[in-house]
């Protein structure tokens, strides 16, 4: 078998509008081909997790309103229940980690919520605690900018998840190349990356390592102009009393609405560059 690439599915169902969903999963899958890797989208489908989607089960996935959102708990459930849902990062690792899949490529992983008010209690994505269990190449855009960016490079911290960064020295914010939180080392090119990822293994460490990569620089949205796009959303959030798994799909839409479209472009564009460099280093570590 090539050198296999994870790539997730909630980004399809939940995560763009159709049909720039469907169309940028399949456009995804043909960049790892491009680079000689072997692109394995993951999804459940009438309650079987499959690793390699076909194009019309990613089609099904895109267009259907009746698919769930699946993280780690959420799986024995849609099985039992012969449910259609989309991974998110969380679930995508365990699966693919369960078929020796070693890179896994998304957009922004989840982290720490913002309290939209004082008495809001922590809101965590499980895809933090699976990033410290799973060992994993995990390429992406840093955490979403609509958590709590400080909070989450906190608990990344603080979970023993090394944060790299591809050619640069600080934490990217999805839409921005810099968030001004620091990694915990520049990597400057694949070589080094997969020697990294190496002697992780070579002394057993759990977890992933989190490879965080700027968006294109000539799509990349200013930090400054982005934090007020998303505290109007949170506030849109907060008057109509969206909590919970509705949460992060509904601020991702007001952004893109409140942004023109813009974000949309850099979110499919850092999607597509991240593509890139995990098949490169499946490939790598396939060597």
């Amino acid at each position: 078998m090539p050198a296999a690439v994870a790539l997730e599915s909630t980004v399809i169902s939940h995560g763009l509008p159709f049909p720039h969903n469907y169309e940028t999963a399949l456009r995804l899958e043909a960049i790892v081909r491009e680079q000689h890797a072997q692109p394995q989208t993951i999804g459940v489908i009438q309650g079987k997790p499959v690793v390699g989607l076909s194009p019309e089960e990613i089609h099904h996935l895109a267009v259907s309103k009746e698919v769930r959102k699946l993280s780690i708990r959420d799986l024995p459930v849609a099985v039992a229940r012969r449910l259609d849902g989309a991974t998110t990062v969380a679930s995508t690792m365990w699966l693919a980690h369960r078929h020796r899949i070693k890179v896994f490529a998304t957009g922004g992983i989840g982290g720490v919520h913002r309290r939209q008010n004082p008495n809001d209690t922590f809101d965590i994505s499980n895809d933090l605690h699976a990033l410290s269990q799973v060992p994993m190449l995990v390429v992406c855009a840093g955490a979403k900018a609509i958590l709590d960016l400080p909070a989450t490079r906190e608990a990344l911290e603080t979970l023993g998840i090394t944060v790299v960064g591809f050619q640069t020295d600080t934490l990217p914010a999805f839409y921005s190349r810099d968030s001004g939180l620091p990694v915990d080392v520049q990597c400057d090119s694949p070589e080094e990356i997969a020697a990294l990822y190496t002697a992780h293994q070579q002394l057993s460490l759990q977890g992933a390592i989190l490879v965080t990569v700027p968006p294109p620089p000539e799509l990349a949205l200013p930090f400054d102009e982005v934090t007020p796009v998303i505290e109007r959303a949170l506030e849109d959030a907060t008057v109509q009393n969206i909590k919970a798994a509705a949460l992060t799909p509904f601020l991702l839409d007001r952004v893109v609405a409140y942004t023109n479209q813009r974000a949309l472009t850099t979110n499919i564009a850092l999607l597509e560059q991240n593509a890139v460099l995990a098949a490169k280093l499946a490939c790598l570590l396939e060597i």
